[in-house]
């Protein structure tokens, strides 16, 4: 049921990463059920493997695919951060991104006018393309608002030191900030602009400057400090669009095993474990969660990829010898290789922890299946995530040397081992519990995105009138 005084038409324009298309496809599900159009940019092959709308509502939300044109070094299937053999390419896809979707963005201007333009923060030439034919533009951050917030302090700073303490404009007591070795990993090759390109920082504070409304991945019964602080910052209304977890009713085609084996685990006893599509471990890294998990002596479901520093694409990489032979003998763990139906893993009834990179989807897909969560954050806004969740007594970070970001098989052994079998997990798994029933909830995530289009709705009749 529409819940504003009539329909409208909102263009969205998300980055080429599977962590902002999944959501921004899931909030084009939600806006539709509205009973509003949507028309969302996407690539052939992102179209194809991430985008699926019901068929129910495909009147109402059209997806454009846009063909990304031809760059110096990036390979020729590559449509997102994931199909990018390393970080130095990132340069290249950023340059075909900005080419190709904005060129057909002010087509779509041109054409059908949209009465509002949803955009990610990459897409940060979008609210000036809109204001020439007078469209209202909204930035959506796929991030938590303390990212948001650090973004905002990455363009305003100077010295990579500054962004490992809490800023100023925070008043409310916080630990959240960077730590060195992770600042070091962002600004390696490959994130840092070259000269015919602009850094993320720019592109977030470009893209939320030219906007008229933000939208944030969050919910008010969850984070209300960290929401308020931004609208404060921003000056404009900062509003939060839940998190929307997805359902758990992933087809696990192939992964027929692996769900049996959990079946004959006890209830919350596994761990499950993934990293996520962005970042990718080195082999070192993977050698020392594989002790990890082995010395902790719980039950694993491990989502494994190859390491960065390997050229075994099958995902063989990493492990130590013997590990899979001894984990398997022992019934203690399963290694999956390739794409896992990871909702559906985190919903069966024997998994009670996720160790996780602390990336936003697989904290929100945890959080909302009530697990506990162990995190080993490894790039952008991971740590500031586990700082946050830290914070809020809902999850453990894994010990980290602070210069170098090493840590060992012990380091990881001892987090699962407070998360899972100590006295410090029963309460943070009592407190797991109780934010599922809000991060989980349909009608709360429902709600955010009502409150959402009735402001949008709100603004264009003010500015008619």
């Amino acid at each position: 049921m529409d819940t504003t005084s009539g329909s409208m038409h909102f263009a969205m324009v998300p980055w080429l990463a599977f962590g902002h298309i999944l959501p921004f496809t899931e909030l084009a599900r939600r806006i539709a059920l509205q009973g509003h159009r949507v028309t969302l940019l996407s690539t052939p092959r992102n179209t194809r493997r991430l985008i699926a709308i019901p068929p129910d509502l495909e009147g109402l939300v059209r997806v454009v695919d846009i063909h990304l044109p031809r760059v110096k070094r990036l390979p020729e299937d590559a449509e997102a951060t994931i199909d990018l053999p390393s970080d130095d390419l990132r340069p290249c896809l950023r340059r075909a991104f900005d080419a190709a979707f904005s060129a057909k963005l002010s087509d779509i201007l041109q054409a059908s006018r949209p009465d509002w333009v949803l955009i990610d923060y990459a897409a940060y030439w979008a609210p000036a393309a809109a204001a020439r034919h007078g469209v209202p533009a909204a930035a959506l951050g796929f991030f938590g608002p303390p990212a948001a917030l650090m973004g905002l302090g990455e363009h305003a700073k100077t010295k990579l030191e500054h962004l490992t303490s809490v800023p100023d404009y925070v008043a409310f007591p916080t630990a959240v900030a960077y730590r060195a070795h992770e600042l070091r990993a962002m600004f390696k090759p490959g994130m840092i602009p070259d000269d015919s390109e602009v850094s993320e920082g720019y592109r977030i504070a470009k893209s939320v400057e030219g906007s008229q409304i933000v939208g944030v991945r969050s919910s008010r019964e969850f984070e209300p400090e960290w929401l308020q602080l931004l609208g404060e910052l921003y000056q404009k209304p900062v509003l939060p669009l839940g998190l929307f977890p997805p359902p758990p009713t992933q087809d696990a085609a192939g992964h027929e095993a692996a769900l049996k084996w959990l079946d004959t685990q006890a209830p919350r006893s596994v761990v499950y474990v993934a990293f996520g599509s962005e970042a990718k471990l080195t082999g070192a890294q993977q050698e020392a969660i594989a002790l990890g998990l082995e010395a902790s002596g719980m039950p694993f479901l491990w989502a494994h990829r190859a390491p960065a520093d390997s050229d075994a694409g099958d995902g063989t990489g990493g492990l130590p010898e013997g590990f899979e032979e001894r984990v398997n003998g022992k019934g203690q763990g399963l290694v999956c290789r390739g794409w896992v139906p990871q909702v559906r893993f985190l919903a069966h009834g024997s998994v009670g922890g996720f160790l996780t990179h602390a990336g936003l989807n697989s904290v929100t897909e945890g959080l909302a299946r009530g697990v506990r969560l162990v995190l080993l954050p490894l790039l952008f806004d991971q740590g500031l995530n586990a700082r946050h969740l830290v914070e809020k007594k809902i999850a453990v970070e894994v010990a980290r040397d602070e210069d170098d970001g090493s840590f060992t098989a012990e380091d990881v052994a001892a987090a699962l081992r407070r998360v899972m079998v100590e006295e410090e997990g029963d309460e943070l798994g009592a407190k797991v519990q109780e934010i599922a029933e809000v991060l989980g909830s349909d009608e709360v995530n429902d709600q955010c995105v009502r409150d959402f289009l009735r402001c949008l709705s709100d603004y264009s009749r003010q500015q008619q009138g």
